[in-house]
């Protein structure tokens, strides 16, 4: 069994950034017995991160509901995050089963609401030192593994050991960076450009996205009246969006079918966006080190799935390594266990939202999913599941899936076929279907 000296150690775990997974990770390590050092570079307490979705799907309510966070949510107006999708065969709207069993659901929440809210509760648990100011510098290692950071801090230069260090620091990293861990990168074939607006209904107050095959939108309420809307479009788009970014961004979210009424809304943010944001991954351990959240895996911005599964992440990895961070089990085979399940939970997600970043329309097996879903209660159901992260693509996409799919376009088609009805003078009249 490999497991480092125990002397020496003023933590068990050293984590770095006090965002949503680190500061998620602090907390349940504390809760398991572990001494935490929660590191957050920037000394405002109340600081929270500005490029985001502002959405938590729902595979990270089990999350959630452990760290005790859904009350102080809902007291803080989070949005429960139904959606419905717009393609070119219609709305896919999940809701409109007339049984079933009520929807999962996450929040929709912004970051100014939700990152101090977390970053609160890992202050006040006990086993928990928050380091406001604390920046990482550097590694401290032995006999070829990581046994603390060096960081600077208001008060100069320090050396802060622990068993285990813990990069929650985002897609920069500077664990993984100092660790020399490196990243596989894929590009990202559309640009994003999002702001918050007061006073903009959505039908039903339901969160909406569109793909227009290759450009991408999407409208999220969120806490107190404010909804996050956000446009994707090809990068080919790019040089001509930037000429008038405000017109750009405005004429495109007039254009979307059955788009918000933007012009009746009021923006009170600035058109924030990011030109170029590819996707990357990261073997998410090394001796003595391990990555949660964006420093491990940064998906597609617009899937909005960064935050849910920075919160899974910080948990799988909890339930991985808390006995052996104390030292009482062997912490390099814990960090193995949290390595496989990282690698068996996200990687099939993040092969298709790679590919989808290519910036392409859709392939046949998506347009016969999608389209079918347009048409049929059940398989919009299904949907939801999986764009909540809730099931993986085998399961969304197995061959009774897929079976149903084709019966539902085949039976579409035969419908669409019929004769139809004339009126009085000969003329057809208008079909209805999608």
């Amino acid at each position: 069994m490999t497991r480092p000296e125990s002397a020496g150690y003023e933590y068990d775990v050293v984590i770095s950034g006090a965002g949503l997974a680190g500061s998620a990770a602090a907390i349940l390590l504390a809760r398991r017995g572990v001494r935490v050092a929660l590191m957050e570079r920037r000394s405002d307490p109340e600081a929270y991160k500005v490029l985001c979705t502002h959405s938590l799907t729902a595979n990270a309510y089990p999350v959630l509901e452990e760290l005790g966070l859904v009350p102080a949510l809902e007291e803080a107006g989070a949005v429960r995050n139904e959606a419905r999708y717009y393609t070119r065969w219609g709305w896919i709207d999940p809701r409109g089963a007339a049984t079933g069993p009520e929807l999962p659901y996450g929040y929709n929440v912004r970051r100014s609401t939700l990152d101090p809210l977390i970053r609160s509760l890992a202050a006040r648990t006990p086993g928990v030192e928050l380091l406001l100011g604390h920046q990482v510098t550097g590694l401290v290692g032995k006999a070829g593994r990581t046994i603390g950071v060096r960081a600077s801090t208001p008060l100069g230069e320090r050396e802060i050991r622990a068993r285990l260090v813990v990069g929650a620091d985002g897609k920069d990293s500077a664990v993984a960076k100092f660790a020399d861990v490196p990243a596989q990168q894929h590009e990202n074939g559309r640009f994003g450009y999002f702001a918050h607006y007061r006073n903009l209904p959505l039908p039903g107050g339901i969160s909406q996205t569109w793909f227009l095959e290759p450009d991408m939108a999407y409208a999220f309420a969120n806490d107190d009246g404010v909804t996050v809307l956000a446009v994707l479009p090809d990068k080919k788009r790019l040089p001509a969006f930037r000429e008038d970014l405000e017109g750009s961004f405005l004429e495109f979210v007039r254009a979307l079918p059955e788009g918000p009424a933007v012009d009746s809304a009021e923006r009170i943010t600035k058109i924030t966006g990011t030109l170029d944001y590819p996707l990357h991954s990261r073997r998410p351990t090394a001796p003595g080190i391990a990555l949660i959240g964006d420093a491990a895996l940064t998906s597609d911005p617009l899937w909005g799935v960064g935050c849910g599964w920075a919160l899974q992440s910080a948990r799988w990895l909890v339930e991985a390594v808390a006995p052996a961070a104390t030292g009482r089990g062997d912490l390099d085979a814990s960090l193995a266990v949290y390595a496989l399940r990282h690698r068996r939970e996200l990687r099939g997600h993040q092969y298709l939202a790679v590919d989808f970043a290519k910036s392409r329309p859709f392939n046949p097996i998506e347009r016969l999913v999608f389209s079918a879903a347009a048409r049929d209660a059940s398989l919009a159901r299904h949907m939801h599941l999986f764009a909540s992260r809730l099931i993986g693509p085998l399961r969304f996409l197995n061959p009774v899936v897929l079976a149903r799919s084709s019966a539902v376009n085949l039976k579409h088609r035969g419908a669409a076929a019929k004769p139809r009805p004339t009126s009085a003078t000969g003329a057809s009249k208008p079909s209805n279907l999608p």
